[in-house]
């Protein structure tokens, strides 16, 4: 099992904020990720909306980064965590710029960035940026395909409804071969059989974490599924969210637990199919109290952790 780091001030949804976010800086955040990147943390992931709309902001809060922007400081920031996101709006980016920025930022960081991607929810944002929230399935298809098609042929070439291409060069290429991992976000059909053609990972949401083995087997049964292995991360404050940000009481997703708590829990979501968690941090009131914590489950969690 391995543990992601929760980097604090990436979003404020109502669910799982603590009040003494709001207060941390870019500079907090630096620090804070160096010092995660010393304890031995896997991977940090970043949220990313662009714009929320004020019906939403109770939930969802306003403040996400640009993912890419954000992956690229971070990597820039440390020298061996992986930088994922979570997630990616995939049919909201343009493709070609997304394979550019994404293959940048991994061949400077010698190959530590995951391209996590999902197809949206939030219809208001889409009809503010003007793109087909209907079409969002089908635009995430074609735009997954030129990427891989950008990432891994010398001479690529693209025909299609959304995106075409073709007499171009594109470098670089990834430092990850054939491409950096793709994981995807979402849980329905459509999502799931999309992760059997294309991914490597599944960042699932709604889907409650019992229902994991049964939703993986669908993955697996997929024809286009290629039988690689399948990453699912699940951390453990996720099923705090509800749809549309609403917050849910969960009553297996305490915020403070022992360490025995803490190891049965995640040993439960190994059982699941979960390969990579995050352990919730408890009430604390500082940055100082959040990475002494942070350190804590890395010195009396993670070692039990195969």
């Amino acid at each position: 099992m391995k543990l992601t780091f929760a980097l604090p001030h990436t979003t404020r949804l109502k669910a799982m904020v603590q009040p003494w976010e709001a207060g941390v800086t870019g500079a907090d955040q630096t620090r804070m990720i160096k010092r995660a990147d010393e304890l031995g943390y896997d991977m940090t992931l970043v949220p990313e909306h662009f714009l929320i709309p004020n019906s939403h902001v109770d939930l969802s809060g306003p403040h996400y980064f640009h993912s890419n922007a954000a992956q690229a400081y971070l990597a820039g920031a440390t020298s061996r965590i992986r930088i994922g996101t979570a997630i990616t709006l995939l049919p909201l980016h343009n493709p070609v710029i997304m394979a550019k920025a994404l293959s940048t930022i991994d061949w400077m960081s010698s190959g530590r960035i995951v391209a996590a991607f999902g197809v949206g929810w939030l219809e208001e944002e889409f009809d503010a940026l003007g793109v087909p929230f209907r079409e969002r399935g089908a635009i995430s298809d074609e735009y997954i395909d030129a990427i891989v098609e950008l990432w891994t042929q010398e001479r690529p070439c693209f025909e299609g409804r959304y995106v075409s291409f073709k007499d171009v060069a594109f470098e670089p290429k990834p430092y990850q071969k054939p491409h950096l991992p793709i994981w995807m976000g979402g849980d329905s059909d459509a999502a799931l059989q999309r992760i059997a053609r294309v991914a490597s990972g599944w960042i699932p949401f709604l889907t409650k974490p019992e229902e994991f083995p049964d939703r993986i087997d669908f993955i697996k049964s997929q024809p286009t599924w290629k039988g690689s292995s399948l990453e699912v991360m699940y951390g453990m404050s996720t099923a705090r969210v509800g749809e549309g940000h609403v917050v849910v009481d969960d009553p297996k997703s305490k915020q403070k637990m022992n360490a025995q708590e803490i190891l049965d829990q995640l040993g439960w979501l190994k059982e699941q199919g979960v390969t990579m968690s995050g352990v919730p941090i408890p009430p604390v009131e500082s940055m100082d109290s959040y990475l002494e914590h942070a350190q804590w489950v890395i010195e009396e969690i993670k070692p039990h952790l195969l």
